[in-house]
């Protein structure tokens, strides 16, 4: 197996997930049959996850609420943390779920239409769990860069430049 293969089809996908196998194998200077298989068989080993398509709601007419949510719990037994993470991950409001080094041990994102909506939530949902401790949310107000991708493009100045 071809591990520098691997990384860069990895590479090449990250960046843009809409590539063809015949693009990446361009790129790659490889078969697309090859490049093809090798998708396969990272699809089947779950290293890739999924495809996803990155849109910055703040364009659009019906914008959503981001927030993050700082969650300290005591977990019970061996295996806590992994049974509250699954009580969690469940819901849809739930984007993103890490587990954290530091004063806090998870990081929820959740997404929602309003802040009362993601309050309402966490109230409800997570800070009423037996397990929870604390929480601490913070409401995103603008996203300059996600996931590598600059949101917010500098405006060009289309004056013309007179010099004398």
């Amino acid at each position: 197996m071809d591990i520098e293969l691997r990384k860069e089809i990895l590479r090449l996908l990250e960046r843009n997930a809409r590539l063809s196998a015949e693009e990446i194998g361009v790129m790659a200077g490889r078969p697309a049959d090859e490049v093809q298989k090798i998708i396969r068989e990272l699809e089947n080993e779950q290293v890739i996850c999924g495809y996803h398509t990155l849109i910055n709601w703040n364009k659009e007419e019906e914008e959503l609420v981001t927030a993050l949510v700082e969650l300290k719990v005591t977990p019970q037994g061996g295996d806590g943390y992994n049974k509250i993470a699954e009580q969690i991950y469940q819901y849809p409001q739930v984007e993103t779920l890490y587990l954290m080094s530091g004063a806090y041990d998870f990081l929820v994102e959740l997404k929602g239409k309003t802040i009362k909506e993601i309050s309402m939530f966490v109230s409800e949902n997570l800070a009423s769990m037996d397990e929870v401790q604390s929480t601490a949310t913070y409401f995103t107000l603008t996203k300059y860069k996600e996931q590598g991708v600059n949101l917010i493009k500098k405006k060009q100045d289309g004056r013309m430049v007179i010099t004398t």
